[in-house]
């Protein structure tokens, strides 16, 4: 098995239907798919991939050779870590600029440009997901900002880096999880694999295809489709040889918006389904959220309810 690769710019053309149908299958099936032809170009992603890796090297590398996790492997003997991720991780924000790197040459010009250009991608995705769940143009984003506003909605981008390991069975890359929020779009580096996606008890490589954008669905898209989309689990593996390079964006609700399943949706399904999902805050749902984030996802939905 592999998660399904789709080519994005056949949206806008003959092959508009399949190309939907595709789309929606990926999400009811896998919760991850892969876009060729996205719409960024390819000059620009050669240049994210070009200041991450010296922005890396330069300004993460020694810090991360002296962390945490790196002197835990050293001192755990035969022992397994079970509470901690072999990554390198910066979070970048439209509230956070001012501390995004000055000593990398065109780091800060080239996210700017990458991250505008990936909220692009995941509104016209979260289009396609309304359109194929019958719902009006831009339910989702008029549901993720919430009331009085139109950019309300959450949009952060993780730089992860995950260096060669030494141990990698003794420590994962990146425990396993599904997302808390909306749409994920993740740049992923083109030969070093490791992350892996749950499906039908099997987890299954998500292979490295240059300059595609990796595309998940987090738990909110599950609330708002009323389970039609779930959310996947994934992990990253730890490696002996290579820096995966890892850019994930979210784009999330407000925390104040008010999340629920659409009406629409609730409608088709049995009075036995209408109870799966509550409504709630976002913020309620991250508070739970950083308490759980490594376990079932299903009580989470359960404490939420009782906020």
């Amino acid at each position: 098995m592999a998660i399904p690769v789709i080519d994005f710019s056949k949206l806008n053309g003959d092959e508009r239907a399949k190309t939907l149908a595709e789309i929606a299958n990926a999400c009811e099936e896998w919760g991850f798919f892969q876009l060729v032809n996205n719409g960024i170009a390819e000059e620009l992603l050669e240049r994210v991939k070009k200041v991450s890796s010296e922005f890396y090297k330069v300004e993460r590398e020694e810090n991360f050779k002296n962390s945490k996790v790196v002197n835990l492997l050293n001192e755990s003997g035969d022992e397994k870590l079970e509470n901690v991720d072999w990554e390198d991780v910066i979070t970048l924000t439209d509230d956070n600029v001012s501390e995004w790197s000055y000593q990398t040459s065109g780091f800060q010009e080239t996210m700017k440009e990458f991250r505008y250009e990936l909220k692009i991608l995941a509104e016209k995705i979260m289009e396609v997901m309304d359109e194929n769940l019958g719902l009006p143009k831009g339910y989702m984003k008029k549901a993720f900002n919430g009331e009085g506003g139109e950019n309300n909605a959450f949009f952060g981008t993780k730089l992860c880096h995950y260096p060669p390991c030494p141990n990698p069975e003794k420590v994962t890359g990146l425990r396993a999880h599904t997302d808390a929020g909306g749409v994920i779009l993740l740049f992923q580096d083109d030969e070093v694999g490791g992350l892996q996606v749950l499906k039908d008890g099997e987890w299954i490589d998500v292979q490295p295809l240059k300059n595609t954008i990796v595309i998940n669905t987090g738990d909110q898209i599950e609330v708002l489709s009323n389970g039609r989309y779930k959310s996947a689990w994934h992990r990253v593996l730890s490696t002996i040889d290579g820096n995966r390079l890892s850019i994930a964006s979210f784009y999330n609700p407000s925390l104040k918006a008010t999340i629920a399943p659409a009406p629409q949706l609730v409608k088709e399904t049995n009075e036995e389904m209408d109870q799966t999902y509550p409504k709630f805050v976002f913020g309620d749902y991250m508070s739970v959220y950083v308490q759980q984030k490594f376990l079932p996802k299903e009580p989470r939905f359960q404490a939420v309810r009782a906020v």
